[in-house]
């Protein structure tokens, strides 16, 4: 987005993605994903980023539920310790992601892909999370609706791991839905990024 006059045109975030780009804002993220919870990798280093994950719970992939709540529950204690947010993978898991969740403080909790219903949307807006929709939430009827209707100041964009769509993309199909311009959403959700990241 370029400069008007002595106003500072907002930046794009793209809150989840595998492909950041330059002039767009993206947090540095490390974490291990639930797929990954079973392989004994490595403990990243979580002090260096700026936000962790993606973790959480997926009951749609084959890894012990065990071994990835145990995962969970550690980086919501590192969170926690390092007053760090997080991103949240949640597949087939939302009630009890919440239910882990409300046993800690964390400072900033995004779930990212958004996939649910209104009622789970504000559910988790009650309790001062933040939803994040990229291509594939925005398939769902669902989404779509909860991406129209939530506060402004509780949303985010991502492309996640496509590296064919662009954050403006997602930017435009959102501020479609809402009947708002771009550079309105575009203002809210920097203003959102340095609430999470920075504590501004």
């Amino acid at each position: 987005m370029h400069e008007e006059g002595n106003h500072r045109a907002s930046t794009f975030v793209d809150i989840h993605t595998h492909h950041p780009r330059l002039g767009v804002l993206s947090p540095t993220m490390a974490g291990i994903h639930p797929w990954d919870a079973d392989k004994g990798n490595a403990s990243p280093d979580l002090a260096a980023c700026d936000i962790i994950g993606e973790t959480g719970l997926d009951y749609a992939c084959e890894v012990d539920r065990g071994v990835q709540r145990e995962l969970f529950e550690w980086h919501l204690s590192e969170a926690e310790r390092l007053r760090k947010p997080i991103v949240l993978h949640v597949v087939k898991t939302f009630e009890e992601v919440m239910t882990i969740l409300v046993k800690h403080k964390i400072e900033g909790v995004v779930f990212h892909g958004f996939i649910g219903s209104m009622e789970q949307a504000n559910r988790a807006i009650d309790r001062g999370y933040y939803l994040s929709f990229g291509e594939r939430s925005l398939r769902s009827p669902k989404s779509r609706f909860v991406a129209e209707q939530i506060p402004l100041d509780r949303l985010f964009c991502e492309t996640d791991d496509n590296p064919n769509i662009a954050i403006e993309q997602i930017y435009e199909s959102i501020a479609t839905l809402r009947g708002i311009r771009v550079e309105v959403l575009a203002e809210q959700l920097e203003q959102n990024y340095y609430r999470v990241i920075h504590r501004r």
